[in-house]
């Protein structure tokens, strides 16, 4: 089967978002595979010839959100390589567009109630970008995994309010208030 071929394109997308929406709903152990299948309108058959099991599945609906994530932290380098917080754009932030997009995944990871293997994942993937946004003050005596972790939970922090405020803010205005913190610390 062609990965490229629009039907397969279009069950994926409908699997992935059944498992989100799941997910929302209970455990990911307690969700059985006709579960996904039912909220999807696939037949079993269909989901096998594409996953040997749940979790092969939640991987590559991880896989996709965190490339996503990967894309969208480094959409300010697009515009300058090396990130100075004075000369930063607003506009040029993708990380909140990309909460935005997939918000209901982002619910149920900030949720109280939420499977805490989705909130560490999440964390590390975050902290990994910052090692390496952080890599450069090496030279400056800075403990990078301390910096990595201060960094991380910053942004986790506005993402968590975001989120336990319902998304009130607009993508544009989350974006606004972060150049405006950044700019703080110049």
């Amino acid at each position: 089967m062609n990965k490229n071929d629009l039907r397969v394109i279009k069950t994926k997308k409908a699997l992935h978002q059944a498992l989100i929406e799941l997910i929302s709903e209970k455990s990911f152990e307690a969700i059985s595979i006709t579960d996904i299948c039912k909220k999807a309108q696939v037949n079993r058959g269909t989901f096998y010839g594409h996953y040997v099991q749940k979790e092969d599945l939640f991987n590559e609906v991880m896989e996709e959100i965190m490339n996503n994530l990967l894309k969208a932290y480094f959409e300010p380098y697009l515009h300058q390589p090396i990130l100075n917080t004075a000369t930063l754009r607003s506009e040029n932030i993708g990380i909140f567009q990309h909460i935005w997009e997939y918000k209901q995944f982002y619910q149920v990871v900030f949720s109280s109630e939420s499977a805490i293997k989705l909130h560490n994942i999440f964390s590390e993937k975050i902290k990994e970008l910052m090692k390496e946004d952080t890599a450069q003050y090496k030279h400056q005596e800075i403990d990078i995994d301390l910096c990595a972790a201060y960094q991380t939970y910053a942004i986790i922090g506005m993402i968590v309010e975001w989120v336990n405020r319902d998304f009130v803010y607009s993508v544009s205005y989350m974006n606004e208030q972060l150049t405006k913190i950044l700019r703080l610390k110049s």
